[in-house]
């Protein structure tokens, strides 16, 4: 299916979003900064978005689907054990290309833990799809035993995230040895 003109400006808006999100944080995606990386004024972006909720939404959703495709292209293309997962997806987060993506993750989690209505139901989705990401990629014997191991998957690879975010770097190595 072809994408209208519209669809297509705003696709390119979202990717340039994304990459200013990326590079910037959360902390600098206030309308008039986020309307000077998409090289637009703040009155198109929404045109574009019905509201800052929407282009946020869209933004971060490209952002997590960005590192999903980048995610897919790393691990096997057969399902494996969590404990082979985990380890090759941990080294694989802490790579220069992935960190940024695990710290807008970081900024966006924080918001929602404290109950940001804007940030907590997009926090929510990527979550997930993260954790449907997950029950993909593992080797299990049952689906029960699958959706347990994606969730601690998931659950274990936030706190390693979290732990070498604050710089005990070594601990997170132990963990994984």
């Amino acid at each position: 299916m072809e994408l209208s003109k519209t669809d297509e400006r705003r696709s390119a808006i979202v990717d340039r979003l994304a990459d200013h999100v990326l590079a910037h944080g959360l902390v600098s995606a206030s309308l008039r900064p986020l309307a000077k990386a998409a090289g637009t004024s703040d009155r198109m972006l929404l045109y574009y978005f019905a509201d800052k909720s929407e282009l946020l939404a869209a933004t971060l959703q490209r952002i997590a689907e960005r590192m999903t495709e980048a995610m897919a292209a790393q691990v096997s293309p057969e399902p494996l054990p969590l404990d082979l997962l985990r380890k090759r997806l941990a080294g694989m987060l802490f790579e220069d290309r992935f960190w940024p993506y695990m710290c807008v993750w970081i900024e966006l989690a924080s918001r929602a833990a404290r109950g940001d209505p804007l940030y907590a139901p997009i926090a929510q989705a990527i979550g997930q799809g993260f954790l449907a990401w997950g029950e993909a990629q593992l080797a299990a014997d049952s689906d029960e035993a699958r959706a347990r191991d994606a969730a601690r998957l998931l659950v274990s690879i936030e706190g390693v995230v979290l732990v070498r975010a604050i710089g005990l770097s070594e601990t997170v190595d132990r963990s994984l040895g």
